[in-house]
Order: structure tokens, then C-alpha cells, then sequence
């Protein structure tokens, strides 16, 4: 856990106002009295998911891109919390020319005269962390100009360690989904907002989208890696409208022709190279003129391994055939788990939830949210997925919102039939089983020619024996310690009860050996073990946290750490 230091204190003082004042004092007060106190609560009727969007909108840019980040992740976030933070708006302040201009010069390397013929200053679009300009480079293409503020950088690092202190505050407090704490969610937003904030990575994320879609009539803005830097990142500018304003007012041809690329788009994406768009929402989506589709912001990307791949495959194909055990072995093996689940309940609640798909198809589950619904039930059962799945899970759920606006009275299911049909055929094409045949020979083939010898050793070693079998209670150990502790009291018990009557045998005879009251001195001295062992008996009786060195160590070092202090970000 980050240590606290006394220059955050005024930001956490203001932030548990801001819970404070949106009705979440009860949870200031299960984490620290002290902070309960800071604001009076204040009432509110508000449903909690808006309240908590209005709590990341009054805290700044760096919350509201929490917000935005943990709106792509239903595997953390319950489903109408996901929903409210997905209004977080991205249009913010942008910044004026004279910080646009410094950015400019210290990115280029070369005066901005030499780079660009014509620059606006006024943004085409501003977010939280970067805005976009329209610009013409000296050698005559028309580019756009992606920005990061001015500043921004610290000022997230510093409400980062902000979020760590938050984290380590609420450890243990509050109740998260699957295998995930509140530290383990700061950390992969920590990991997130650092790839975002580095657009080199960006660039090389849109050059390799370019060449997933190569071949399509989808486009992806070139990059011009040249004049690309960390903070600035320059790519060609296309022209056209974000498919949001063009859902109504193109006609009915045009708009089946945008679905078909964008299902064409996805299908590329997922299933032939594993490499995706996280956020394909209507606003990094635009139509050109000749009426194709551009993808665009490619600040989150999602990466699938071909047993990622695999997974997907088999459930989708597992919820066709309402195959409820295969679906929960698929989904058991591809996560990961803290304790012991009950595959009988879990495979119980698939085949409830699989009655909602009774005579459905592969087009058909296609639709819906399905993988959104596999992701949060996974999550109920303690099963997390890999980051990778919920990302996914909310990038299809996106594409399905926008194919359904761009045909609102057409059948779905007749426009997604082909693409179902190759998913059907990719996985149970005669090749496809083929492959799946020989690597489970192979996966067989170690364990069977050694099955004969391991047998072998172990009747030998039975006969022999030297065959031991060995159980494992999971509760044995907490038996033991209770078990110690039991003997410790004891111990203390009759160490009391000796050294009290010691001394009073010493002090009711008075005596002196060599000039001093020894007997008395005895005495005392058993006195002073009596109450001193009297003590320990007590606390471990009643407060055995007490005792513990590592606590004591932890506790001395977050003083040390909280007076020490740390640089402050300019």
C-alpha cells in the first residue's frame, strides 16, 4: 500500500467532502471515523450510479478518466454503475494557444514554421487527457494534431498516489467483485492512464490496426511517426461525420453498407488477428463523404492469444447448443480463482441462464450482450476472466448498440447470418477438427508412454511398502493455532498463579539476608511478574492483534513514512 503523506491530507480531506455531500458519508464512516467527520452528509435521493458519476465529475480529470476506463470493465463494475459512467463526458476546456503553442515547441524538433504551413488553434475535439487539431503540413497533407494538456501528466501521477492512499484506506473494507482489491483496481488504471498518456504507443496501435482492416474498405488514419512523440502524435486527416449524426440521415443502403463493414471490422479484429479496438463507440467512429467507415482513437486496444480466441469460439458455440457443462469448464479453465467454487451451482446457473436462449443461434446470441452476461455471472461465482475478456465483452456490446442504430428496422439477425456462419464453420470445419485431433494426440502422448512406467513404480513401491497417503485438512491449520494460542494462555495462566503466590509466601515473613530486606525484595519482584504476565494473559485474551510484531512494524513504519513526506509535483 502507498504510504500516506501529510501533503495529501488536504486532497483526501477534500475528497471525502465530495462523498460526503453525495450521500456517501456511511462509507466514509466504515472506513475511517475521521473522515466521516470531515463533511456533514448530505441527503440525497439520487440513485447511487448517478451520485457516484457526479462524485467523479466534481473531482477532476483524473477521476473522470477512472470512470471512463472502469466503464469498459462489467467484470468490476455492477451493470447500472457501468451504464451511468459510460455518460462521462469526454468534451472539456481545451487549452488556449499559448499552451498549445509550448507543447508545439517542446515536441518539435524543428521550428513549428518549418513543420506545419497551417495550424488552428481552435480544437476539432478536447478530452481530459489531449485535444486534436487540424493542421497542414509544409509538404502539403492535411493532418490532424493530437495534443496532450499541458501539465497534465503530474497532475495525474499526483492524484494517482492520491487514489493508492484511497486504496489502502478501503483494503479489506469493502466488498469487490471476483479476485479483484481496491489497490488491484488502482493498479491497472495506473497501467491504463500511463499507456494512454504515452501516444507512441497509440501510433504504433493505429499503424497495426491499419493493416488489420487492409484489404476492406475500412480506414484507419495513417500515422506520421516522423513528427510523433510521446505527447504529440500527428496522423492523417480524414474527412467526415461521426456516425452518431449519420444514423438517421443516410439512407437505408448506405447504413446496411457501414453495418456490414463494421461486422466485417470486428470479425477481422477478434477472430483472424486477435488484436481489437476497446472503445468503439459512435464518437471513434466516422463516415466519410463516399459514405465508408473510419475507426479512430486507439488509446485502448485489446490484445487475444489464440486460446483467448478458443474460449470465445467455444462459448459462443456452447450457449448454441445449450451444452451448460462444457460452457462452465470453458470458463472455469480460462480464469482464475482465490478459493474452492461449486461447479454444480455454477453449471446450474448457466443452464437458468441458457433457458433465455432456448432455440437460439449463433446469429442470435450475436445480438445480445451474451459475452457481457458470461463475464458477470463468471464474476458472481469468484471466477475472474482475464482483463482482456471484459474489454471485449463491452467492445461487442458497443458494436451491437451501433449496428442496431444504424438499422433500426431491419432483422439483425439476417445481417449478422454470414458472419455467424464463418464463426460456425471456423470451428467445426473438417481442418479445424483435424487440428483439434492431433494436438490432443500429442497433448497425450507424454502421459501415455509414461503411464506404463508410473504404474509400474507405484505397485513396486505399494509392495515395498513405501506408498504413503497423505490428507490435507483445510481447517487442521487453523486448529493448530488455536491449539498454541490455548497452551500460551495456559502458560501464562499458571505463570500468574505461581508468581502470585510466591510472592505473597515472601512477603508475609519478613527477613533480612546481609543487611537487605531480600524477602521483600523477592516479593516484589514476583509481583511485578504476576501483573506484568497478568497483562500479556490479557491482551491475548482479548486483544491478540496487540501482539503482533508485524503490526507494530508496519504501524512505526507508515508514522515514519507519514512525517517524512514526499517532493511536491509542480
Amino acid at each position: 500500500m502507498k504510504s500516506i503523506h501529510v501533503q495529501d491530507l488536504g486532497r483526501i480531506r477534500a475528497i471525502a467532502q465530495v462523498l460526503a455531500r453525495n450521500g456517501f458519508g456511511q462509507l466514509l464512516g466504515r472506513v475511517d471515523p475521521e473522515l466521516a467527520v470531515a463533511a456533514a452528509d448530505a441527503p440525497s435521493t439520487a440513485p447511487y450510479a448517478r451520485r457516484l458519476r457526479k462524485v467523479l465529475v466534481e473531482l477532476g480529470p483524473t477521476f473522470i478518466k477512472l470512470g471512463q476506463v472502469l466503464s469498459l470493465r462489467p467484470d468490476i463494475l455492477p451493470r447500472d454503475v457501468l451504464l451511468e459512467f459510460q455518460k462521462l463526458q469526454h468534451e472539456v476546456e481545451p487549452m488556449n494557444e499559448a499552451d498549445c503553442r509550448a507543447v508545439l515547441a517542446e515536441e518539435l524538433t524543428a521550428p513549428m514554421a518549418d513543420v506545419f504551413a497551417e495550424f488552428d488553434f481552435t480544437p476539432i475535439g478536447s478530452a481530459s487527457i489531449a485535444q486534436v487539431h487540424r493542421a497542414r503540413l509544409t509538404s502539403g497533407e492535411w493532418v490532424a494534431v493530437k495534443l496532450q494538456r499541458r501539465g497534465i501528466e503530474p497532475i495525474i501521477r499526483s492524484d494517482l498516489h492520491i487514489l493508492y492512499t484511497i486504496a489502502g484506506l478501503v483494503e479489506g473494507r469493502l466488498s469487490i467483485p471476483g479476485m479483484y482489491t481496491p489497490s488491484a483496481i488502482v493498479h491497472e488504471f495506473d497501467e491504463a492512464i500511463s499507456r494512454e498518456l504515452d501516444f507512441l504507443q497509440e501510433a504504433r496501435a493505429t499503424t497495426r490496426m491499419a493493416t488489420v482492416v487492409s484489404g476492406t474498405p475500412v480506414r484507419v488514419p495513417a500515422v506520421f511517426p516522423r513528427w510523433s512523440t510521446r505527447r504529440m502524435m500527428v496522423m492523417e486527416c480524414i474527412d467526415g461525420e461521426p456516425m452518431s449524426a449519420s444514423f438517421a440521415a443516410l439512407p437505408l443502403a448506405q447504413r446496411r453498407q457501414l453495418a456490414h463493414e463494421l461486422m466485417e471490422a470486428t470479425y477481422l479484429q477478434v477472430f483472424d488477428h486477435g488484436f481489437f479496438h476497446g472503445d468503439p463507440h459512435p464518437g471513434n467512429l466516422v463516415v466519410t463523404p463516399d459514405g465508408h467507415l473510419v475507426l479512430l482513437d486507439f488509446g485502448v486496444t485489446g490484445l487475444l492469444t489464440g486460446s483467448m480466441q478458443e474460449t470465445i469460439l467455444q462459448t459462443f458455440t456452447a450457449m448454441v447448443f445449450r451444452d451448460a457443462d462444457t460452457l462452465a469448464q470453458t470458463i472455469y479453465r480460462a480464469g482464475a480463482t482465490s478459493e474452492r467454487i461449486d461447479l454444480r451451482e455454477f453449471r446450474a446457473a448457466l443452464e437458468r441462464k441458457m433457458v433465455e436462449y432456448y432455440g437460439a443461434s449463433l446469429d442470435d446470441l450475436a445480438q445480445r450482450d451474451t459475452l457481457v452476461e458470461v463475464v458477470e455471472m463468471a464474476t458472481r461465482f469468484r471466477i475472474t476472466l482475464p482483463a482482456e475478456f471484459a474489454v471485449l465483452s463491452r467492445a461487442l456490446a458497443l458494436v451491437e448498440g451501433n449496428l442496431r442504430r444504424l438499422l433500426p428496422d431491419v432483422d439483425i439477425v439476417a445481417e449478422v447470418r454470414p458472419w455467424a456462419e464463418k464463426l460456425m464453420k471456423r470451428r467445426f470445419s473438417a481442418d479445424r477438427l483435424g487440428q483439434d485431433l492431433v494436438a490432443t494426440l500429442l497433448r497425450l502422448q507424454g502421459p501415455m508412454r509414461d503411464l506404463p512406467t508410473q504404474l509400474s513404480q507405484t505397485l513396486l513401491d505399494l509392495d515395498a511398502g513405501r506408498l504413503v497417503v497423505v490428507t490435507r485438512d483445510p481447517e487442521a491449520g487453523l486448529l493448530r493455532e488455536e491449539l498454541r494460542r490455548a497452551t500460551r494462555r495456559l502458560s501464562l495462566a499458571a505463570l500468574v498463579g505461581t508468581a502470585g503466590t510466591g510472592a505473597v509466601l515472601y512477603l508475609e515473613r519478613p527477613g533480612a539476608w546481609f543487611g537487605v530486606n531480600a524477602r521483600d525484595l523477592v516479593g516484589s519482584s514476583l509481583v511485578a511478574l504476576a501483573l506484568t504476565a497478568f497483562a500479556v494473559l490479557f491482551l491475548e485474551l482479548y486483544l491478540p492483534g496487540a501482539l503482533d510484531p508485524g503490526r507494530w512494524r508496519s504501524l512505526l513504519w507508515r508514522v515514519w513514512q507519514f512525517f517524512r513526506g514526499r517532493p511536491r509535483l509542480d
